[in-house]
């Protein structure tokens, strides 16, 4: 049974195909624990039907990364670089309200992997090349892990204004065996302030720290709009 792992682990070392070591030990997997090919297919299927949102989301990385591979971060960086006055904090700040507002309807895009790294990251760093500057490291990871936050803030809030998510059901579930009958919908008419004040907030706070690393890495010539290429080096 444990075949299949050192298969894993042998193919990773020798960095093989990914898909074709983790097909090959599961068939190992299935052929030495005696369920044969038949109930290894059974088991796939019956995988995949029970885990479909699974299933959505792994096609989702396989269109986000082909069309990545043909230039979707190129096109998103020229995107924004046709915008005016467009800066990194506003952005991530505009795709925490479109992303509050998918979410109440319980759409995603992919989360941090699937739409984030992408789309947003190029856009925010065609925003930076687009006032004149040259991206620094340092400043770019700080807004990574402002795009991330926003994601999660707009989800988490945003997720809960439909009904019958997991998390309203899990609320709901939870309160039930402590005497508390809680409507759905009322619940998700109650969180619509909750979501708009977080995501606002968190909207209004990376756009002030936006502008602050801004004045950090490239000087207040960056907030004037004033371009400093020919004064910033790196």
């Amino acid at each position: 049974m444990l075949l299949g792992i050192l298969i894993v682990i042998v193919g990773f070392a020798l960095r093989l195909d990914a898909i074709l070591i983790i097909f090959a030990a599961a068939i190992v997997t299935a052929l030495v624990g005696g369920i044969g090919v038949d109930g290894f297919l059974a088991t796939l299927g019956s995988s995949f039907v029970s885990n479909r949102s699974m299933a959505v989301f792994i096609i989702i990385l396989l269109v986000v990364g082909t069309l990545e591979r043909n230039g979707l971060k190129e096109a998103a960086a020229a995107l924004i670089g046709k915008a005016k006055h467009a800066t990194p904090g506003i952005v991530i700040a505009l795709y925490g309200m479109m992303r509050v507002v998918f979410a109440a309807f319980n759409v995603g895009f992919g989360g941090v992997a699937g739409f984030v790294r992408p789309i947003i990251m190029p856009m925010a760093v065609g925003a930076i090349e687009a006032a004149g500057y040259k991206p620094r490291e340092e400043y770019v990871e700080e807004l990574k892990g402002m795009a991330a936050g926003m994601e999660n803030v707009a989800w988490f809030f945003g997720q809960m204004l439909f009904v019958g998510t997991g998390g309203a059901l899990l609320v709901q579930s939870t309160l039930k065996p402590l005497g508390y009958n809680v409507d759905l919908l009322r619940m998700a008419l109650i969180e619509i302030p909750v979501a708009v004040i977080a995501v606002g907030t968190t909207a209004a706070y990376y756009i002030i720290k936006d502008r602050h690393l801004r004045v950090m890495y490239y000087g207040d010539a960056a907030v004037s709009g004033t371009a400093a290429a020919s004064v910033q080096k790196g």
